[in-house]
């Protein structure tokens, strides 16, 4: 049974000073004053939103390296136009980071002073978990989710005992494993004390089975991993057409160039190995075969910041074994494509909990690059996830959306008139 919709949510979020986050928390603002519509919102118009808390009722808050309030980050960060980040720079001022969770060997080019001092692993969960119950409290009891995104971290060692079971990972904690990962700490706090979670980062959490079992015995649902902004986003919608006209990718060359705190991440080894990892098997899924020649480099280009550049080209083979090629170059802003995504996945999320739903939650996979199930692999058509997120959104009135009738209006956004209260 649906429990009750709540008019507001909060949405505790590990790097809450980022690019994403800080843009994310602007443009509700934006929302709630009425100075910016609805573009860019997947959601906005779904039939499915009046299941959905209002854009309005968000509240941002979270960890991150850098104690900056969002408003000092947000203008460090350079994606929201200064004349609208004017408009709203009191609501974010407002807003300063609580202490993160750090570990330098798992991310090691992007740092900061505005970190936990627990000297193991257990504290840093009472930590996280201490400031959820805070945020909690003044949001209203079921009215929290957590989302990750965080800078990428390396590849965890997979095979850790700690990470096996739950029992495991718990001794882990009580040992400081080094296994467990800050990004593990963070998802275990919320998972652990009944918080919905979402991992937008290719950093390994939530996946693990320690933590998967968790989830259940707790009855939390989760979604992630990386989520799908750009360049992943066009060979989703791409690869099935070329698969649907019997098109050969005999090989498809991919390069992004980034300046912004995840490009700084992604220039270490071991953080870009982690990214590559969400990238690279996508293609080969939906096209059925593996392409021998799939090539992806991102390079850390700093005098680009925010505005990415995402180029591909791709080979194919048709009829009578002709050859021909398609290119595609995409200018993006990346915190500008991904904000209204961690906006959708948390509200999403929200909604799951409130139909008790628990574990990986499947049809949110197409917000992500590699998307977490509860058994099987993954789909990662774009077309087809959709048409799976609609048939989620509306399970209460599915023959509605099954059916040919139309869709009805999207009702317009509450906008609210009080501004937030600050977050410390």
């Amino acid at each position: 049974m649906l429990k009750p919709l709540h008019e507001s949510l909060g949405i505790a979020t590990v790097g809450v000073g980022g690019g994403v986050a800080t843009t994310a928390a602007a443009g509700i603002e934006l929302i709630r004053l009425g100075e910016t519509g609805l573009d860019g919102l997947p959601l906005a118009e779904t039939l499915g939103r009046d299941g959905l808390v209002p854009y309005a009722g968000l509240r941002f808050a979270g960890w991150d390296l850098d104690g900056a309030d969002l408003a000092s980050a947000a203008r460090t960060h350079r994606v929201v136009p200064d004349e609208r980040l004017e408009r709203v720079a009191e609501a974010l001022g407002a807003t300063e980071p609580w202490p993160a969770v750090a570990d330098a060997e798992y991310c090691r080019n992007v740092t900061g002073e505005h970190i936990q001092r627990e000297n193991s692993r257990r504290a840093m969960v009472a930590r996280v978990q201490s400031d959820l119950a805070r945020f909690e409290a003044e949001m209203g009891a079921g009215r929290v989710v957590v989302i990750n995104l965080a800078s990428t971290e390396r590849v965890p060692d997979m095979d850790a005992p700690a990470l096996q079971s739950l029992a495991a990972f718990e001794r882990g904690l009580d040992e400081n494993d080094p296994a467990i990962s800050p990004a593990m700490v963070y998802a275990y706090a919320a998972i652990e004390r009944g918080f919905p979670y979402g991992n937008f980062t290719p950093n390994v959490a939530a996946e693990i089975p320690a933590l998967i079992e968790l989830a259940k015995e707790r009855g939390v649902p989760t979604a992630g991993r990386d989520g799908k902004t750009g360049q992943t986003f066009l060979k989703t919608v791409l690869a099935p057409a070329f698969r649907a006209r019997a098109l050969r990718v005999e090989g498809w060359y991919s390069t992004n160039i980034l300046g912004n705190r995840d490009g700084q991440a992604l220039s270490d080894s071991g953080s870009l190995a982690s990214k590559l990892g969400t990238k690279g098997d996508v293609l080969d899924d939906m096209l059925g075969y593996k392409v021998g020649d799939h090539i992806v480099q991102i390079s850390y280009y700093p005098p680009r910041g925010d505005e990415k550049e995402a180029w591909d080209n791709i080979d194919v083979t048709g009829f009578l074994g002709q050859r021909m090629q398609v290119k595609v170059n995409f200018l993006c802003r990346d915190s500008i494509l991904a904000a209204p995504l961690v906006i959708e996945i948390a509200r999403c999320l929200d909604l799951a909990r409130r139909r008790g739903e628990a574990g990986p939650i499947e049809a949110l996979s197409t917000f992500f690059k590699a998307p977490m199930t509860a058994g099987g692999a993954p789909e990662h058509a774009f077309f087809t996830q959709q048409r799976t997120l609609m048939r989620w959104l509306m399970a209460e009135n599915l023959d509605h959306v099954l059916s040919d009738e139309p869709a009805a209006p999207a009702k317009p956004d509450v906008v609210s008139a009080a501004p937030l209260a600050p977050v410390k």
